[in-house]
C-alpha cells in the first residue's frame, strides 16, 4: 500500500486530513452561480434553438451590430470573454455569413468585425426567444424581487470584474456610471 506524501511528512496532519469534512457546496456562493450559469445555458439553448447561436455568438453579434467595426480583442473585453478563443466563435459566425471580418486601413494586422445583413435578421428574429429565455430565469422569483436579483448581481460582476480571466469593459463602464 502507498503512503502519501503528506502522510510521509506529516502523519499527524494526515490523520486530521482524514477527518475533515468539506461544507455543503449549497453552503458557497460560487456553487449557485456556476449551477445558474449551466441552467441559464440550458434554457438559453433551448428557446434559441430554431436559430442554432449559443450565448456567446448571441453577445459577440449584439456587441458588434452596437458597435460596427469593433477589432476582435476589443470585442472580447466588451463582452467579458477570452481574447484567445473569441476568433473561433468570430470564425463560426463568418462560416454561416452572420459576420465579416475586414482588414483595417490603419493597421494591416487588425480585423474590424461588422455584422452582415442576415446576422442582423437573426437576432431580430431571435430577440423574442431571447428575451422569454431572460424571463424564465427569473419567473421563480416574485415579481418584485426580481428587479433586486438583477441589481445585485450587478453589483457582484462590477465589483468582481477585474478578477476574471476575462474581464469585461462593460462592467467597467456600468461601474464608472454609478
Amino acid at each position: 500500500m502507498r503512503t502519501s506524501a503528506l502522510a510521509r511528512r506529516d502523519p499527524e496532519k494526515s490523520a486530521m486530513a482524514m477527518d475533515y469534512q468539506p461544507a455543503e457546496l449549497e453552503n458557497y456562493p460560487g456553487y449557485h452561480i456556476r449551477r445558474l450559469q449551466q441552467i441559464a445555458v440550458a434554457v438559453f439553448m433551448e428557446e434559441t434553438q430554431e436559430f442554432g447561436v449559443t450565448p456567446v455568438q448571441y453577445a459577440a453579434l449584439s456587441a458588434v451590430l452596437r458597435q460596427p467595426g469593433v477589432d476582435q480583442r476589443t470585442l472580447a473585453r466588451m463582452i467579458g470573454f477570452d481574447t484567445s478563443t473569441i476568433g473561433s466563435v468570430i470564425d463560426r459566425l463568418e462560416a454561416r455569413g452572420l459576420m465579416v471580418r475586414n482588414t483595417s486601413p490603419a493597421d494591416r494586422r487588425v480585423r474590424l468585425l461588422s455584422v452582415t445583413a442576415e446576422g442582423a435578421a437573426l437576432l431580430a428574429a431571435a430577440e423574442p426567444s431571447v428575451l422569454r429565455a431572460q424571463q424564465r430565469m427569473l419567473e421563480p422569483l416574485p415579481q418584485e424581487q426580481r428587479g433586486l436579483f438583477m441589481d445585485m448581481m450587478a453589483v457582484l460582476v462590477r465589483q468582481n470584474d477585474e478578477l476574471a480571466r476575462a474581464p469585461s469593459t462593460l462592467a467597467a463602464r456600468r461601474a464608472a456610471a454609478d
